[in-house]
């Protein structure tokens, strides 16, 4: 079924094939935000796959910018670059990050680990042990997410 809001106008990455950058990826120093606009950009162009879009580690993104999620869709649905996303979202943010800001709070993203004994981590480890519950070095989400995206993809943990 056609995705009503596909738009073969916008360059997109195909998440059917492959996965979206990693969280860990940045543009502007902002983690995760690359991974938001591969995921916008797929589900635009209909090629969505299994990811979803504004989701809770999206908004994390959303939230801390200061940026509506609808508002951002539409101007990645303009085509805009990344280079061009981030200007607007620059010029757009309702709470103003400096570079520093942004740093301390990517480098947080990078290490933010479920809280113990809630149901959070015990979807965390339900998702390690899908793939390998011995692998003792993933330890965060984005360390989940990398490990869920490559064996997702058919590699093996």
């Amino acid at each position: 079924m056609k995705n009503e809001t596909q738009n073969t106008a916008v360059k997109a990455p195909s998440l059917i094939d492959h996965p979206p950058r990693s969280p860990r990826v940045r543009l502007g120093g902002y983690a995760l935000l690359p991974r938001l606009l591969d995921k916008c950009r797929a589900d635009i162009a209909g090629q969505l796959g299994e990811y979803h879009t504004n989701c809770p580690i999206d908004q994390e993104f959303l939230d801390y910018a200061g940026i509506d999620y609808d508002a951002l869709r539409q101007q990645v649905a303009e085509g805009l670059s990344d280079g061009e996303l981030l200007d607007w979202i620059k010029e757009n943010a309702s709470i103003s990050r400096t570079p520093w800001e942004i740093e301390q709070w990517s480098s947080y993203q990078n290490q933010r680990a479920p809280e113990p004994h809630t149901d959070l981590s015990a979807y965390f480890l339900e998702v390690l042990a899908s793939h390998n519950k011995s692998r003792g070095d993933v330890r965060t989400w984005v360390d989940l997410l990398d490990l869920d995206d490559y064996c997702s993809f058919g590699g093996a943990a």
